[in-house]
C-alpha cells in the first residue's frame, strides 16, 4: 500500500493552517480596528458568509467527502484515477457556475434568507452590494478544493494547506492599502477576495500538474461513476455543512440585535484557530489514509491511524478549551480592542468565546469521527445525524433568544455540536475494532485531561497574580505572549510527568514534516 505519513501530514497541514489562521487574525484585527462592529462590518460578514457557506457544500464539504475516498481507492488500485478526477472537475465546475449565476440573480433573496433582521435598514443594501462582488469567490475555491483533494490523496499536503494563506495575505494588504490611501477600506477588501481565489486556484493547479496528474476543463460527462459520486455527495452536503448552516441560523437570529453579528463573527474567528489547525488537519489527512487502508484490508493500520488522530485531537483541543474558559476577556481585549472595537465589544465577544469554547471539543471530534463514515462511502448516516443536530440548533437559537438575547446562537451551536458527536459515536460502534480507540489512547486520554486541568490551574493563578500587566499600554501584547508561554510550558511539563505523551513523539513528527 502507498503509505501516507499520518503525523507528518498532520503537522504539515497544521503548520500551514496555523500560518493562515494567524494571518486571518491579523485580517480580523485590521477589520475591527479600521471598521469596527456596526452596519458595515455586519454587512460584510453576512455577504462573505454566503460563498463560504456554499463552499462547504460544494467543495471541502459534500464534494470532497465523496470525491476523496473514491479517488483514493482508484489511486490505490491504479484504476484510472486521473480520468475520474477529470470528470469530477468538469461536473463540479458546471454545477458551481450555475450556482454563481443563480446567486447573481437572487442575491437580495439570499441576503434576506440569511440575515432577515437587516431588512429595512442600511445593512441590507450594503450586504447585497458586497455579495455581488465576493460571491464568485466560491467558483475558484471549489475548484481549488478538488485539486487539494487530489494532492491530499497522493500524500502531498503542503501546497493544498498553504493555499488559504494567500487569501489572508491579499486581504491584509488590501486593508492596509485602503487605510493608507484614505479611500473606502471595505471596498478594497471585497474587491481583492475574488483575486485571492484565482491565486489559490493557480497554486494548487500547478502543484497537481507537478504531481503528475493533468486536469483540463472540458464539457461535463455524466458517467455511472459521476452518478455514484453525486448520490454520495448530496447527503454529505448537509453532514459536512452543518457547522456553516448553524452559523447562518445564528446570524439570522443575531441580525435582530445591532452589532451582534460582528461580535459572534469575532468570537468565531478566535475559536476557529485551534479548530482549523487541529480539526481540519485531522479531517484532511485522516480521510484519504483511512480510505486507502480499508481498500487494502489493513484494519489494524486503520485503527492505529484513527487512534493516533484521536490522540492528536485530544492533545491540542483540551488545553485550548481550558484557555477559552479561563481567559476569554484578555484574549479578546489584546487581539481586538483598538480603534473602533470598544470595551463593550470586548465583553460581548469574550462571552461568546467562552460559550464556543465549551463546544470546541465537539467541533473537533466531528472532524475525527466523520471520516470513519466517509471512508466507507457512507454519507447517509452523517446526513441523518446532521439533520437532528440542525433541528436542535435552530430550536435552541430561536427558542432561547427571548430569554438570553443575542448570545442564544452560541449556546445553540455548542449544544448541537455535542449532540452531533454523540450520534456519530453511537453510529460508529457497528464498524468494528478499526473504529475504536486502541489501548494506548485509552491509557493516555485521562492523563491528557489531568494535564489540561493542571494547566488551567496555573493559568488561573497567573491571570489573578499578573493580569494587571495586560492593561499596561504597549506591554499587553508581551504580557499575553508570556501568559500563553507559561500555560504551554505547564501543559507540556505536566503532560510529560503524567505520561500523557512523549516529547519524542513531537520531535519525530517535526523531523518528518
Amino acid at each position: 500500500m502507498k503509505q501516507i505519513r499520518l503525523f507528518s501530514g498532520l503537522f504539515t497541514v497544521g503548520f500551514w493552517t496555523l500560518a493562515s489562521r494567524i494571518l486571518g487574525f491579523l485580517r480580523e484585527i485590521l477589520l475591527t480596528a479600521y471598521i469596527g462592529p456596526g452596519p458595515v462590518m455586519d454587512a460584510f460578514v453576512a455577504a462573505f458568509r454566503l460563498p463560504n457557506m456554499f463552499r462547504r457544500f460544494f467543495a471541502e464539504g459534500a464534494f470532497n467527502a465523496a470525491f476523496v475516498p473514491m479517488f483514493s481507492k482508484r489511486l490505490e488500485a491504479d484504476e484510472n484515477a486521473q480520468g475520474f478526477a477529470q470528470d469530477a472537475f468538469n461536473l463540479l465546475a458546471a454545477a458551481v457556475l450555475a450556482l454563481v449565476g443563480l446567486a447573481m440573480v437572487f442575491m437580495p433573496g439570499l441576503v434576506w434568507l440569511t440575515a432577515e433582521g437587516f431588512y429595512g435598514d442600511e445593512r441590507f443594501d450594503l450586504a447585497v452590494d458586497y455579495g455581488y462582488v465576493v460571491f464568485p469567490y466560491i467558483l475558484f475555491m471549489s475548484l481549488a478544493a478538488l485539486f487539494s483533494g487530489v494532492l491530499n490523496a497522493t500524500g502531498r499536503f503542503a501546497a493544498a494547506a498553504a493555499a488559504p494563506v494567500l487569501l489572508n495575505v491579499f486581504a491584509c494588504t488590501a486593508l492596509i492599502a485602503g487605510a493608507i490611501s484614505g479611500g473606502e477600506i471595505i471596498r478594497w477588501l471585497i474587491a481583492v477576495i475574488p483575486i485571492a481565489g484565482v491565486a489559490q486556484l493557480a497554486l494548487v493547479w500547478v502543484a497537481t500538474e507537478r504531481a503528475g496528474i493533468r486536469i483540463r476543463p472540458s464539457m461535463p460527462r455524466i458517467s455511472p461513476e459521476m452518478r455514484h459520486l453525486v448520490r454520495i455527495a448530496v447527503p454529505a452536503a448537509l453532514a459536512m455543512g452543518v457547522t456553516q448552516v448553524n452559523l447562518v441560523v445564528g446570524q439570522l437570529v443575531a441580525s435582530k440585535t445591532e452589532k451582534a453579528v460582528s461580535w459572534l463573527f469575532a468570537a468565531d474567528r478566535l475559536y476557529q484557530l485551534p479548530l482549523g489547525v487541529v480539526g481540519i488537519a485531522v479531517g484532511i489527512v485522516l480521510l484519504p489514509d483511512l480510505s486507502r487502508r480499508l481498500r487494502a484490508g489493513d484494519k489494524s493500520g486503520a485503527r492505529n491511524a484513527f487512534s493516533r488522530a484521536g490522540e492528536f485531537t485530544l492533545l491540542m483541543t483540551l488545553p485550548s478549551t481550558v484557555a477559552f474558559l479561563i481567559i476569554p476577556n484578555p484574549l479578546v481585549s489584546v487581539l481586538f480592542e483598538r480603534g473602533q472595537f470598544s470595551a463593550e465589544d470586548t465583553a460581548a465577544t469574550a462571552l461568546a468565546v467562552a460559550i464556543y469554547g465549551i463546544g470546541l471539543p465537539a467541533f473537533m471530534l466531528q472532524k475525527l469521527l466523520q471520516p470513519l463514515y466517509f471512508a466507507r462511502e457512507d454519507t447517509k448516516s452523517p446526513f441523518r445525524y446532521a439533520a437532528v443536530a440542525m433541528v436542535i440548533n435552530a430550536g435552541l437559537a430561536f427558542g432561547l433568544y427571548p430569554l438570553v438575547g443575542w448570545i442564544a446562537p452560541a449556546i445553540a451551536a455548542s449544544v448541537a455540536g455535542w449532540a452531533m458527536v454523540a450520534l456519530l459515536a453511537i453510529g460508529a460502534r457497528r464498524m468494528g475494532d478499526e473504529a475504536r480507540f486502541d489501548d494506548r489512547l485509552k491509557h493516555r486520554a485521562w492523563r491528557i485531561v489531568a494535564a489540561s486541568f493542571g494547566m488551567g490551574a496555573v493559568l488561573y493563578a497567573a491571570i489573578h497574580l499578573f493580569g494587571w500587566t495586560l492593561e499596561v499600554p504597549g506591554w499587553r501584547y508581551v504580557a499575553l505572549i508570556v501568559l500563553i508561554k507559561v500555560a504551554a510550558a505547564a501543559y507540556f511539563f505536566l503532560g510529560h510527568i503524567f505520561g500523557a505523551f512523549e516529547i519524542s513523539d513531537f520531535k519525530r513528527a517535526l523531523r518528518r514534516s
